[in-house]
């Protein structure tokens, strides 16, 4: 899942000096519970670009188990799962983090994972864990959403969108950037959004009206959110004139926590009733080198102090339920309490069905 934002994991790394093989050492690291018995000490993450972790987190992962972490992040988590299947059976790591309920089942069906009943599921949210089978483990969830640029609107006397079905007035033409369904998370996520909201028999026709309303489409987030959407600081220096885009209810802190000095307000709000939820999973690879580590780390990746960590390091929501959140996540972020969803049986039926659909529409 990407739900994360490039821009801040591009600045949190360059903030904690965090590096892509973090933590990664010799075998000959500190012995632990979790590292006797004279197996390798290094245990391989692979992930999308959008990973970030504290410092002290894989420190206190360290200490606990006596594994370090090597992180190889592979793209975006598109780019990423589909690096994996490549490699089935002889893979790059031993646990994958960041396939998403949009792409579950395509990991799923090509046996990427083994299973394990990672420690602590108890404490998970049930309505996350979508594999009977223990193949993959929850560990994060954020909410799709198209972001508005409040300047813009206060300066135009003009009231943001908040449901999709706002998106097709006129009032709103030409102000909508969007990512390719077809190459880009977030991009999938808002077509399942409007699926879900439209329904099957419905969103062809949405998509119709929206391209005539003039929505703009690129190939991913960085572009959409840093580049054409002008509520961003990326936006506002490349002097952007989309004050809409399709990112994340967690966005707005992001604005927050980066500005110099920072705001009392986000100067970015969030149409709640345009969102999408996005839960992102890891797993046990299967063929992984060292299993033992790999599952200390699932184990870990639901632990209460991986999941306090997540918030502000990728901006995404724990799904461990006695996580606290940060108070600037909490008091910028938006809670979104019951977002359109697809179920992941359709999602498996159905998705290339309606990306490709979805092209045959509007980028043609």
């Amino acid at each position: 899942m990407n739900t994360t934002t490039k821009y801040a994991a591009t600045a949190l790394a360059a903030a904690l000096g965090v590096t892509v093989l973090a933590g990664c050492g010799s075998d000959e690291g500190p012995s632990g519970s979790g590292a006797s018995g004279g197996g390798s000490t290094t245990v391989t993450l692979v992930s999308h670009d959008s990973f970030n972790v504290s410092k002290d987190v894989l420190k206190a992962f360290t200490k606990e188990t006596g594994y370090r972490v090597k992180i190889l992040k592979s793209g975006d988590a598109g780019a990423a799962l589909n690096q994996e299947i490549l490699t089935k059976g002889s893979p790059r790591g031993d646990v994958f983090f960041g396939v998403d309920n949009t792409l579950l089942s395509r990991a799923l069906d090509n046996g990427l994972f083994t299973p394990y009943e990672a420690k602590g599921l108890d404490r998970v949210a049930a309505d996350t864990q979508q594999d009977e089978k223990h193949r993959v483990t929850p560990v994060d969830t954020g909410d799709i959403c198209v972001n508005y640029d409040k300047k813009y609107f206060a300066d135009k006397k003009l009231a943001p969108p908040k449901t999709f079905a706002d998106l097709l007035k006129p009032a709103y033409k030409n102000l909508l950037v969007t990512e390719n369904a077809a190459s880009s998370s977030p991009g999938l996520g808002f077509l399942l959004g409007t699926v879900a909201a439209e329904g099957e028999d419905g969103y062809e026709a949405y998509w119709k009206k929206l391209k005539a309303n003039g929505v703009k489409v690129v190939d991913g987030w960085e572009q959409a959110y840093n580049e054409e959407f002008s509520g961003s600081a990326g936006g506002r220096k490349a002097k952007a004139d989309r004050p809409l885009v399709v990112s994340y209810a967690s966005s707005p802190p992001v604005e927050v926590l980066y500005a110099d000095p920072q705001p009392k307000e986000a100067p970015t709000g969030v149409a709640t009733g345009t969102c999408f939820r996005q839960t992102e999973y890891a797993g046990l690879l299967t063929g992984a080198k060292n299993e033992a580590g790999g599952k200390a780390l699932l184990d870990f990746l639901i632990s209460k102090t991986f999941q306090e960590d997540l918030p502000l390091t990728m901006f995404v929501n724990p799904v461990v339920e006695d996580a606290e959140l940060p108070e600037l996540f909490a008091k910028h972020g938006e809670k979104v309490d019951t977002p359109p969803t697809v179920a992941p049986e359709k999602i498996t039926a159905h998705r290339e069905q309606w990306i490709q659909s979805w092209q045959s529409l509007v980028l043609k």
